[in-house]
């Protein structure tokens, strides 16, 4: 089978949303914004929205290269780097950016194995995907764009998503025969001799002469700390460690965070027990189209903040959250009651500065991720304002290092076009001696 979406009709516009700390353009469904903002209307709970939106159109994807550019899978054979061994670029993560990197690393003339390599910290394809939680279908995830030059085809929408999308990486790899190493998990990357980066690992260490950090988010997750979180009897677990709603059955779950995947597991889990749901800042939907220049502007919005060094927004900042018909079914049943942010955990519960108390089994933390970017320190990159400042997908206080999948090109289809922008640097920076494929 090979994996892939079948573009849903039902779409009624594009946004970009989020997955883990992802940009990820989606279809809109605005009946459903609408009604469950008919639902709130005289409440003072806002809504918000999952990432179960259906597919929308491709407005721009890498179009398939001619098959006499690209290696068969019939007669290509995997390579095997050993560590310790001297490539132009080091990519750093196999996900949705580090793939699509190595895709157009090759067709800008380097040599898989000698001119770079793919240091995957995961046993498998798949990215962060292979970790979702089970009971997250393909059919309801946020959509998938499609990996450069490797066309989706249709795929049963009952199946878990881990499972989709690790086929189509795999299938993708393999078509490709990209130089991925795993379980390689990168520890450090330093300032090397002769002008060169030290990439340390768990394997070895690796010389190069560039680096494509493609790291994502989601071995990073934020735990928010909070006055006697560590008094509490129950359950505390973040969305890395959920799996299905029924293991909480008979049990008062409090969910915290207001993304979407706050709103998304809020719902799965309340079809099976009691819920409160409870964020920082009142959440703001969008019940209308998100469209192709909303998108645009939205990610000028995060370009500017890494223009400026500054951290990135949080998507749900950028760009509001979307209403699905599973949000709005949940709204009917009166579970999107959004309450502020708790003072303090007791022993059995949550008590807010009015001494207002809720009793809780589990506390389920939503809070989102941060960039997994704590090999790089090292480097010294940070600007004062927190974050790294950034032209393209080029880290300004070291042209060698490029980042893939962060800031304004945290999403599938933005990691596209970043890969494409960063093999293009590095082939003018390093001049590769092979010609590039055109």
């Amino acid at each position: 089978m090979r994996a892939g979406v079948a573009l849903d009709d039902r779409s009624a516009g594009l946004w970009i949303t989020e997955c883990g700390s992802e940009l990820v353009l989606v279809g809109g469904n605005t009946d459903a914004g609408s009604r469950l903002v008919a639902g709130m209307n005289g409440s003072s709970a806002p809504s918000a929205v999952s990432a179960n939106h259906p597919a929308g159109p491709d407005p721009t994807n890498e179009p398939a290269a001619q098959s006499s550019v690209h290696p068969s899978p019939q007669t290509s054979a995997r390579i095997s780097i050993q560590a310790d061994t001297e490539v132009d670029v080091v990519v750093i993560g196999a996900g949705q950016a580090g793939l699509s990197s190595a895709y157009f690393l090759r067709r800008a003339g380097f040599e898989p194995g000698t001119g770079f390599v793919v240091l995957d910290g995961d046993s498998g394809p798949g990215g962060a995907w292979q970790h979702r939680w089970p009971t997250l279908r393909f059919g309801a995830a946020h959509r998938l764009y499609p990996l450069p030059g490797f066309p989706l085809g249709p795929v049963d929408g009952d199946l878990p998503a881990s499972a989709v999308v690790a086929e189509y990486y795999g299938d993708f790899e393999r078509y490709y025969d990209l130089p991925i190493q795993r379980p390689v998990r990168v520890t450090a990357v330093r300032p090397g001799e002769h002008d060169r980066l030290s990439v340390m690992t768990t394997s070895g260490t690796w010389s190069t002469r560039a680096v494509v950090n493609a790291s994502g988010t989601w071995s990073k997750p934020f735990w928010p700390a909070y006055p006697g979180g560590a008094s509490f009897r129950g359950r505390q677990l973040h969305t890395v460690e959920y799996q299905r709603p029924q293991e909480f059955a008979g049990r008062h779950v409090v969910v915290v965070g207001g993304g979407n995947s706050a709103v998304q597991l809020l719902a799965e889990i309340s079809t099976w027990t009691t819920t409160t749901w409870v964020s920082r800042r009142e959440p703001v939907w969008n019940v209308g189209p998100f469209d192709e220049s909303a998108g645009r502007e939205a990610i000028a919005r995060v370009e500017q903040r890494v223009l400026a060094g500054l951290p990135p927004e949080s998507v749900v900042s950028v760009t509001g959250l979307g209403v699905t018909p599973a949000i709005a079914a949940a709204a009917d049943r009166g579970v999107m009651v959004r309450l502020p942010m708790f003072e303090r955990i007791t022993p059995t519960g949550v008590k807010w500065a009015d001494d207002s108390f809720v009793q809780a089994d589990v506390i389920l933390w939503c809070t989102g991720f941060r960039a997994a970017l704590d090999h790089l320190k090292p480097m010294r990159l940070r600007e004062a304002g927190g974050g790294i400042r950034m032209q393209g997908t080029k880290v300004l206080a070291d042209p060698r290092i490029h980042l893939v999948g962060y800031g304004p090109s945290a999403s599938t289809i933005g990691a596209n076009r970043a890969g494409r922008f960063a093999a293009r640097e590095l082939s003018t920076l390093l001049r590769p001696k092979v010609t590039a494929t055109k």
